[in-house]
């Protein structure tokens, strides 16, 4: 049954990595060479590459998603001891190869063959998002991908929520948005959109301003919450 605030949706709007592409297939591709680390160092690069967002935007110090994934990468290689030679190199390359999460290709179909228009809104750099959606086949069911990029902020700045409503013509009330972030679906409701936080890992809710709309569990029960199927 479709959700009342999820009613006359312009456009679908994704966040891309966690929400859309499994960060954690990286890691995994690379399980015999990091051993009993590589949930860690999963868990500490992913934590470090969002600090590195929130710090350098407050610093106005802005550099590509690119950079910033690898220096988190860094921090997360030196915290747990892995010195490997080439090591950093083959992750940051298994990273332009992420794969979505099960659900994924079957929802946006779904979602396409209703009509609705799909797109990407993310802190990723250009290059790395066009990767990834080429990686997971996913280029004929995503009509737009947005990058902070062009606008030298990352989220959750209300200037990346303005981009989709920009880009896509849509008002913030009729773009539904989703994030596997619960800090990007607060971020998100606080601006205007309405929200799906897809809780993948069972976090508990944040205490920011904005709250979601609804919580799912994963991207399949999408179509339902807008009463597409």
């Amino acid at each position: 049954m479709s959700h009342p605030r999820f009613a006359d949706i312009g456009a679908c709007v994704f966040d891309a990595y966690g929400t859309l592409f499994d960060f954690g297939t990286a890691a995994a591709k690379h399980r015999t060479e990091l051993g009993d680390k590589a949930d860690q160092l999963t868990q500490l690069w992913r934590t470090k590459q969002l600090e590195y967002t929130w710090l350098r935007s407050l610093m106005g110090a802005y550099t590509d998603f690119w950079v910033v994934t690898r220096d988190g990468l860094d921090y997360a290689l030196a915290a747990l001891g892995l010195d490997k030679p080439g090591l950093g190199d083959r992750l940051m390359s298994a990273y332009l190869a992420l794969g979505a999460y099960p659900e994924v290709p079957a929802m946006l179909k779904a979602l396409k063959a209703a009509g609705q228009r799909t797109a990407i809104l993310s802190n990723g750099e250009p290059a790395m998002l066009a990767a990834a959606v080429r990686n997971a086949g996913l280029e004929s069911l995503i009509d737009e991908v947005l990058s902070v990029d062009s606008l030298g902020i990352y989220k959750p700045h209300r200037s990346v929520y303005q981009l989709a409503v920009d880009r896509l013509g849509v008002p913030a009330r009729r773009i539904s948005f989703h994030s596997s972030n619960a800090w990007d679906a607060a971020g998100a409701a606080h601006f205007g959109f309405r929200v799906a936080w897809i809780n993948r890992f069972g976090q508990k809710p944040e205490r920011l301003p904005g709250a979601p709309d609804a919580e799912l569990r994963s991207l399949a029960e999408l179509p339902a919450l807008l009463g597409l199927s």
